[in-house]
């Protein structure tokens, strides 16, 4: 790349943070500015030198300001091959100056489709055009042109200017590199926006972004290389903008983990507390307060809870504070923390405290995305939810109010186990979870033990159907009394027959809960 003094600088910024520092320091250096709009008037109120657009087009700003910059003295200036005698020909015959610093942000389209009930028009006023085609041109040529389109930048290139009244070709090439992930944000933002407005769920081209949240220490394992991203609309009451206000930095197993502990809480409108190890719940209990909740899902499983996730969907009180101090926990995530019970949880250092704000669970689900090799998978969340109208008993014995109530419970947990998935349910609370086996009844059978005497007339939950009446006997040799499951198998009036033998009442839902 060709050493060019910075002469000439373009400055049109929506966001004006620093810019007019920025400004009178190009300014000191004798950098000759053009600038745009409310970027001058700022500029110039300050007393700094500006070149007005039209000064340099030879035309006026017009459109409500949608055409100022895209003109050929412009785009000339940002463009030309400074080694190339042709482009240095063709430049000077058109009167076009060479520009070599270009500052530009772009409207705020992201903030402005945050807005609650924002008008479309509106929207798409915010869609910058002239911006957006003014950083591609500068970062295309930046072998000449330095582009810059966040602020953060500043103090880096006008240390370089100041040295040498120039910038090293590796910092253009970084900032370079910077805008067009930039654009091709903004870009992915726009069309994610207009894709939704008319109705098209999979597109035939899939394009989405996510804004940098923290690089981790590492990813599942040490030797593996990790960060964290977030939706630039992700809203609230989820683990991406939740806010950590103790303990040490989250890993990423940590944030996979609360993930899903929090999609398992948000199930719950009483109150409800899930723990959870590699992504599966260990333990899940609701109750009249969340202390009572806490008390069930302890009681669940009190040896693998220990250097587990708990997730809790009411404020975390002192009372339940002093319970959860007890034991060791990576992660403590609640919409709220009463005084007291921070200051008691906070006396473990290394505890992560996570406040999540408003988690009420939306109507409108949401689209999941795995990679794959060489590929994207791309599905509704399964924000499917069952109710009692939705049962269908197949079983000569209807469960009981009380049974239904604990078998609806069951089932919401169910949902978020690793399949082939199997949950015990009694009082509210699970008893036993059997996950990720590759057959169900090894599944059933892992519950059953983890149950013990507790599986003893509770209720059974499966993930999917039964292929066979195996799954079946191992509940009535437990004394489960009550079974949920989807329906559906070829083989389904084997699983009924056993069930109506031992006297097992069981309703069909009519909907799988796959989650691999």
């Amino acid at each position: 790349m060709s050493t060019v003094k910075v002469k000439r600088a373009l400055l049109s910024v929506s966001d004006k943070t620093g810019v007019l520092e920025f400004a009178k320091e190009l300014e000191k250096l004798g950098v000759e500015i053009i600038s745009t709009g409310g970027t001058a008037a700022l500029l110039k109120e300050a007393g700094v030198n500006v070149i007005g657009i039209s000064e340099v087009t030879g035309f006026p700003e017009i459109l409500d300001g949608r055409l100022k910059t895209l003109d050929p003295h412009i785009h000339g200036g940002l463009l030309a091959v400074r080694d190339d005698e042709k482009h240095r020909q063709q430049i000077a015959e058109h009167n076009i100056t060479p520009i070599d610093l270009v500052v530009v942000n772009l409207y705020p389209f992201k903030e402005t489709i945050s807005k609650p009930d924002v008008p479309f028009a509106e929207a798409i006023e915010n869609i910058d055009i002239g911006g957006p085609t003014m950083l591609r041109s500068a970062a295309k040529n930046h072998a000449y042109v330095t582009v810059v389109v966040d602020a953060a930048d500043y103090d880096v290139v006008l240390a370089e200017l100041r040295e040498t009244g120039s910038v090293e070709a590796e910092t253009k090439r970084k900032l370079a590199a910077k805008v067009f992930r930039h654009t091709a944000a903004y870009d992915a933002l726009i069309s994610q926006y207009l894709t939704a407005q008319v109705g098209e769920e999979l597109p035939d081209t899939y394009t989405v972004t996510y804004e940098k949240v923290q690089d981790l220490r590492y990813g599942e394992n040490p030797h593996q290389a990790a960060a964290f991203y977030r939706e630039p609309l992700a809203g609230t009451g989820n683990i991406a903008t939740a806010k950590q206000i103790h303990g040490k930095e989250l890993s990423y197993n940590n944030i996979n983990d609360g993930n899903a502990a929090l999609n398992i809480v948000k199930e719950f409108t009483q109150p409800a507390v899930v723990a959870v190890k590699h992504t599966n719940p260990c333990g899940v209990g609701t109750g009249a307060t969340i202390l009572e909740a806490y008390h069930k899902a302890y009681a669940s499983d009190p040896v693998s809870i220990f250097g587990g996730i708990i997730a809790a969907n009411r404020t975390i009180d002192k009372e339940t504070a002093l319970l959860l101090k007890e034991i060791f926990l990576e992660i403590i995530m609640a919409p709220g923390f009463t005084e007291e019970a921070l200051e008691i949880l906070r006396e473990k250092k290394n505890l992560r405290l996570l406040q999540l704000g408003d988690i009420s669970r939306g109507e409108k689900a949401d689209w999941k995305l795995a990679s794959v090799e060489g590929g994207l998978l791309v599905q509704q969340e399964d924000a499917k939810q069952v109710t009692e109208a939705d049962l269908e008993v197949v079983t000569d014995r209807k469960p009981t109010k009380e049974e239904i109530e604990q078998l609806l419970f069951a089932w919401k947990v169910v949902k978020h186990v690793k399949s082939n998935a199997i949950v015990l349910a009694k009082d509210s609370m699970t008893v036993g979870i059997g996950a990720g086996q590759m057959n169900r009844v090894g599944s059933a059978r892992i519950a059953i033990e983890q149950a013990g005497e507790k599986a003893f007339r509770s209720v059974m939950a499966s993930d999917a159907f039964f292929p066979m009446p195996d799954t079946l006997e191992e509940a009535v040799k437990a004394g489960v009394t009550a079974v949920i499951q989807p329906g559906g198998s070829i083989r389904d009036e084997d699983s009924i027959k056993v069930a109506n033998e031992h006297g097992i009442a069981m309703v069909f839902t009519g909907v799988r809960h796959f989650k691999h």
